[in-house]
């Protein structure tokens, strides 16, 4: 049994948008995935941090939920700026029934547990001060709300969070997200959508109580990084 946490995979399977295209890290990327996903057992639970696939809509993104749904495990998703396909829980879950989609779940306004673990999270926003009285604004704060409703939902189990944006890199902290994992005592803060070049900006280690962790799929050679046990 096992913890893995994967973000920004960009599946194209049902888009017409392969990130092939920008060559590097990202050229062979499904095959990449292929491979490393492989790792999975039945046992195991898999957190996508966000950025999924391109889909614009929930029935574009059945090869791309038909793809993750070959390897076993239990797969939780968080919403990433570019998962278009997002749609209610139970709009999701109806999706999944209906195309045999096994164990796979939103986390969104809760918490699921590996063993002792909460594992709480979700998109997290990036807050600019001048944006304030702004749709951004309103955005952040409902994120604020979703985060500490996950947290919340933890009980007095230790918590893993995993959110798409990253509350800290190199240059910039957003104090609201921050200050909630701190209150929360949250042991672990998983975060992807830096890529490329941004990847020199990723703040890991522990700070403040917490340890940061970049997962993006092209900073960690496309292979599930293990969290437990």
């Amino acid at each position: 049994m096992a913890l893995y946490a994967l973000g920004d995979l960009h599946l194209a399977l049902g888009a017409d948008k392969p990130m092939d295209v920008f060559g590097g890290k990202w050229a062979g990327y499904m095959d990449k995935l292929e491979a490393s996903l492989s790792v999975l057992r039945p046992e195991d639970t898999l957190v996508i941090a966000g950025d999924f696939c391109w889909a614009l809509g929930l029935e574009e993104a059945g090869p791309d939920f038909r793809f993750l749904n070959r390897f076993p495990g239990r797969k939780l998703l968080v919403k990433g700026n570019h998962d278009y396909w997002w749609n209610t829980a139970a709009k999701f879950r109806r999706f999944c029934e209906a195309n045999g989609l096994e164990q796979m779940d939103l986390l969104h306004n809760n918490c699921h547990f590996y063993g002792e673990i909460a594992l709480c999270g979700t998109r997290g926003w990036f807050f600019e001060e001048e944006k304030e009285g702004t749709h951004d604004e309103k955005v952040f704060r409902r994120e604020l709300i979703r985060l500490e409703t996950s947290l919340k939902a933890a009980g007095e189990k230790p918590i893993y969070c995993f959110l798409h944006y990253p509350p800290r890199y190199r240059g910039y902290t957003c104090p609201e997200i921050l200050e909630l994992l701190k209150r929360y005592r949250v042991r672990l803060c998983c975060y992807g959508h830096l890529h490329g070049d941004s990847h020199k900006l990723a703040m890991e280690g522990l700070w403040d109580g917490t340890e940061f962790r970049l997962v993006a799929a092209d900073y960690v050679d496309f292979r599930p990084v293990r969290l437990l046990p």
